[in-house]
């Protein structure tokens, strides 16, 4: 019996929610530290309503076992308070690599690690030739604070550039360029503060509108890509000194001859990840269970579903007719192997509500469950 564990979270959405979920079982407490009254995390946790910088809540995370996180982008103050008291996995270091657009594809150029070309935009200075050093087209993406399409712009010429960073207040920018990407994958890491190391499986993704829409394993040419993607994130996760779990996405380029596929780091995110969360229903360990252990520091071994798995987004929609579209509730729950998870969130366009999950005996089966599931939700 584990006895007087407690996991402390800094933020209270719905990836604290399921990391409380997977901490449970294991006889962990759990403790979030949110500002929000309706935090999603607060119907299976502990739920300390103030400001992430607020004195006596960092004084009650203090008391954890160990704090983790659900988003990258915690108050400095937050981290320099906790500092001495208590493990914060990921640490202050990684945090500040991953949360900024910039210095991350630099510590990814140090760990050996490709990303799209870049160049980094902060001046007026910055502007020029900028798009041509990336191949003449392009991303403009904050440097911060940009998350699920938000914060970017494509430019395809000087004066869309020039344009789209005006637009975006001058902050300080990292321009990408466009690559000739085949499909989009990731692939999680997670790693205890004595150096082991485990990984989660390459899991196949699609975006709408700068949105997940549909993640699937096992991914496609798995057998091929997925031990260098292994190789990528083990890099990552020594070089970085990672203690807790972080997901690498990646673009898969392909050149047309056999063995010329290459995987381009896209973005980092130092937690758990939205395309992970099929891993709650394939069997075996989730991502989540991964991450509490990780942090903790209980024994941790790969995670991967044990059958053909598929998630899709449940997304608020815009308005039609005055009334937003909602997912056919009774034909989700009719098809077999579906699984709910709904975030207890008020409807809001563009919000993260809830996913489903879909698991099958075989691929085959998985992608027409898969078809008939997308119809049922806008």
């Amino acid at each position: 019996m584990r006895e007087g564990l407690t996991l402390g979270i800094l933020g209270g959405g719905q990836l604290a929610q399921m990391l409380a979920l997977a901490a449970l079982p294991l006889g962990v407490r759990v403790v979030v530290l949110e500002p929000d009254p309706n935090a999603p995390a607060r119907l299976c946790a502990e739920h300390l309503h103030a400001a992430y910088t607020d004195a006596e809540g960092l004084a009650r995370l203090a008391e954890c076992s160990a704090v983790t996180l659900e988003f990258e982008n915690v108050p400095t103050q937050a981290l320099e308070a906790l500092a001495g008291r208590v493990p914060v996995r990921p640490g202050t270091a990684l945090l500040e690599r991953t949360k900024h657009r910039a210095r991350e594809k630099e510590a990814l150029r140090a760990a050996g690690v490709h990303a799209a070309p870049f160049v980094v935009i902060e001046s007026d200075a910055d502007l020029q030739g900028a798009l041509a050093t990336v191949g003449g087209r392009g991303i403009l993406k904050t440097s911060e604070l940009g998350y699920d399409g938000k914060g970017q712009a494509r430019v395809n010429s000087d004066a869309e550039l020039s344009e789209a960073w005006a637009g975006m207040g001058g902050a300080a920018c990292v321009l990408e360029g466009l690559v000739p990407f085949v499909r989009e994958v990731s692939l999680s890491v997670a790693r205890t503060a004595a150096g082991a190391v485990a990984f989660g499986p390459l899991i196949e993704n699609v975006h709408r509108e700068g949105i997940l829409r549909t993640s699937v394993f096992p991914a496609t040419d798995a057998e091929t890509l997925e031990p260098r993607a292994r190789e990528l994130a083990r890099a990552c996760a020594e070089s970085w000194a990672l203690e807790g779990l972080m997901t690498l996405e990646f673009f898969v380029l392909d050149g047309g001859q056999v063995g010329s596929t290459q995987l381009l780091v896209n973005e980092v995110a130092p937690r758990v990840h939205n395309s992970g969360h099929l891993t709650q229903d394939g069997g075996g360990l989730s991502q989540f269970e991964a991450q509490v252990r990780a942090v903790l520091g209980l024994p941790l071994a790969d995670w991967r579903p044990l059958h053909p798995t598929a998630m899709v987004n449940i997304v608020g929609t815009d308005y039609v007719e005055g009334q937003p579209l909602h997912p056919d509730w009774d034909g989700i729950d009719a098809l077999p192997g579906t699984h709910l998870h709904l975030y207890h969130k008020t409807w809001r366009a563009r919000r993260k509500l809830g996913h489903v999950n879909l698991v099958a005996a075989d691929a085959e089966a998985l992608a027409a469950r898969l078809a008939e599931l997308e119809r049922l939700i806008p």
